[in-house]
């Protein structure tokens, strides 16, 4: 039996289009808005859009400021408005110098009724974050729970001010 800590799979319906769902996903402007779990703030994010271009972000304690680390991944593979595979890595504050959980991201952007999006996210290949790490592994799918409502919320005050 796999380990529950090893996959994370969430759906949500975003009330806005496929292709703003997927510009949030790769916009860094956009990403600053809504890719901080918890108590965290996003304070930096680079994004090269092409298959094998980098994704990073970073994280701070939103009360105190400190760097908390956040994820450095590979874009895999790119279907704008349609889906994007990451090699995702969770490091810690000290970036490169510390380890990282390579793991598998892929997120689909699918039309939904009334002009939505039914995302997808499948996070897997958990296995080496959740042995070095059990309590972030078991976090994993809050994270992105939260961060997906933060998604939501971004975009449907876009909608709302006529910028879908």
């Amino acid at each position: 039996m796999t380990n529950p800590n090893e996959q994370v799979r969430l759906e949500r319906t975003i009330a806005a289009s496929p292709d703003r769902v997927y510009r949030a996903w790769i916009d860094p402007a956009l990403l600053a808005r809504w890719m901080a779990p918890g108590p965290f703030d996003l304070t930096r994010a680079e994004v090269d859009e092409r298959i094998g271009g980098h994704y990073r972000i970073w994280h701070a304690d939103a009360a105190s400021g400190a760097a908390m680390g956040g994820f450095e991944a590979e874009i895999i593979e790119l279907v704008p408005a349609q889906r994007v595979v990451f090699r995702w890595g969770f490091v810690g504050p000290e970036r490169s110098d510390g380890p990282v959980y390579d793991s598998r991201l892929t997120v689909t952007f699918a039309p939904a009724p009334g002009g939505a999006t039914l995302l997808t996210l499948v996070h897997e290949r958990l296995g080496a974050l959740a042995a070095a790490r059990p309590e972030a592994a078991a976090n994993v799918g809050a994270g992105w729970a939260d961060v997906l409502d933060k998604l939501s919320a971004a975009l449907a005050t876009e909608v709302g001010s006529g910028r879908s």
